[in-house]
């Protein structure tokens, strides 16, 4: 199974551990009837479990090289779809169907792990949910409470679309070749409906980006490119706070009423 050549700039690390493999397809339990898209399949660690359970599953590789020998491994266990494409460019609304949101899971790259996610979030009203193999890091910032070291602009940004569970931790030993910083199995769940709602999308990112660019800074001071004192005497949150010690809906608030003006 090791015959392919784990290629550098594809980010490959390939899951062999058959417990691990069966915690996280239990994790996930798939079920039949659902539309399933795994992105990097790989060797098929995961593809073969699920494809088994569920009948149908689509996957994006980027790899070419890895595509006959999925196809053929996954020959006699149900309908392989696969996608040969860059999933940081992929069309995932072209798969969606009426009433079958997409469930997405992949051991993602960790370089590129990031991108991917905000690629995917575009896709949030099509999907149910996502599982995904990262860094540990990047889960526990992903997962990450105000106030934390962790705590920032990809905790804040993630936690506006979806509910995020950091589900458990996997060693290197787990992959071949094992890669030099130990993963975690994170589950995203997109809102149906975000509660805290920023009337204008891209001036709340905005917002959020220039605060943890200085986050050592009071956000008087980090955010004065954008915001007035005259400003902060009309906005209910504390100038003098630092930006990790504010909630989702703290920056949602400060954004919608600079909009107001």
């Amino acid at each position: 199974m090791h015959a392919h050549v784990a290629r550098k700039r594809f980010g490959q690390h390939f899951l062999h551990d058959k417990q691990i493999i069966q915690r996280i397809v239990d994790m996930i339990a798939p079920q039949p009837g659902q539309h399933m898209v795994e992105i990097g399949p790989g060797q098929g660690a995961l593809t073969v479990p699920i494809l088994k359970k569920i009948g149908q599953l689509d996957v994006v590789e980027i790899d070419r090289d890895l595509i006959p020998p999925l196809k053929l491994r996954c020959a006699d266990k149900g309908n392989l779809i696969v996608h040969e494409a860059d999933a940081l460019e992929f069309d995932f609304a072209s798969l969606a169907q009426p009433g079958k949101p997409l469930r997405v899971i992949g051991n993602l790259p960790y370089n590129i792990s990031t991108p991917l996610i905000f690629h995917l979030l575009d896709y949030a009203n099509d999907i149910l949910d996502m599982h995904f193999m990262l860094q540990k890091e990047v889960v526990e910032r992903l997962a990450a409470q105000p106030g934390t070291d962790a705590y920032g602009r990809l905790s804040i940004m993630m936690q506006y679309h979806c509910h995020v569970i950091s589900l458990f931790n996997v060693s290197p030993a787990a992959f071949y070749p094992p890669p030099q910083v130990e993963s975690s199995i994170v589950r995203l769940i997109p809102y149906t409906e975000i509660s805290h709602f920023a009337r204008n999308y891209k001036h709340f990112a905005l917002l959020v980006r220039e605060a943890f660019s200085h986050r050592r800074k009071t956000l008087r001071n980090s955010l004065k490119e954008m915001i007035s004192d005259a400003d902060w005497e009309k906005i209910a949150v504390d100038p003098h706070l630092r930006p990790e010690q504010l909630r989702v809906e703290d920056y949602v608030t400060i954004s919608n009423q600079l909009q107001s003006k």
